[in-house]
């Protein structure tokens, strides 16, 4: 598999929850992250209905306007009990016209699992693939599922998205409850990232 060699790295997300989390776990690496918005790239339309296509259109996308090697993320979460969505149209639920509200998303997903009579546990999955390209073309992709089960009222006040009502596998604590250390340690994204790991060996 092709080497990620130090230097600079741009990650197409203009969402700065994923970019910290990003740093983190390049850091070590000698690798510096540069996010999308910091070099006031647009965020392409994102058509795929999956998220493999999706990290595909904003890495492309990204490494065409700047010649940089580019990871992309496009992650979710999947819920069982509503047939996998909101998925791929994750951030969708969250849109508002003053923003993205993750409460409003958190909200409806627990309304219509209400709705379907689905019983507990209700259990969910955050996916992560990441798809890096170089610039002659040349790609990697990588996938992180994290298992878990969906909780209300929402609790904790650290991560981001979904973060409040997630509860992982082996755990009783949301993603929200936890430090960003033990978030990394455990989530759908540093298991994708355990892969692409290999890179660096």
């Amino acid at each position: 598999m092709r080497k990620l060699t130090a230097g600079r790295l741009l990650v197409a997300t203009h969402n700065a929850g994923k970019l910290e989390e990003m740093r983190a776990l390049f850091a070590p690496h000698g690798i510096e992250v540069v996010g999308a918005a910091e070099i006031n790239l647009a965020e392409p339309a994102e058509t795929e209905e999956t998220f493999v296509g999706n990290a595909r259109i904003k890495a492309r996308a990204a490494m065409e306007a700047t010649g940089l090697p580019v990871l992309a993320d496009d992650s979710g979460i999947t819920v069982d009990g509503l047939e996998g969505a909101p998925g791929v149209h994750t951030a969708d639920w969250a849109e508002t016209p003053q923003g993205r509200d993750f409460m409003q998303a958190m909200a409806r997903t627990w309304r219509e699992l209400e709705a379907r009579g689905v019983p507990e546990p209700r259990r969910a999955q955050f996916r992560a693939t990441l798809l890096l390209i170089w610039p002659d073309g040349e790609e990697a992709v990588f996938e992180g599922v994290a298992p878990g089960r969906l909780v209300w009222p929402p609790r904790g006040a650290l991560g981001h998205g979904y973060d409040p009502i997630f509860v992982p596998d082996g755990d009783t604590r949301t993603y929200a409850e936890m430090t960003a250390e033990e978030k990394n340690r455990i989530s759908h994204r540093a298991a994708a990232f355990r892969q692409l790991q290999a890179l660096f060996d």
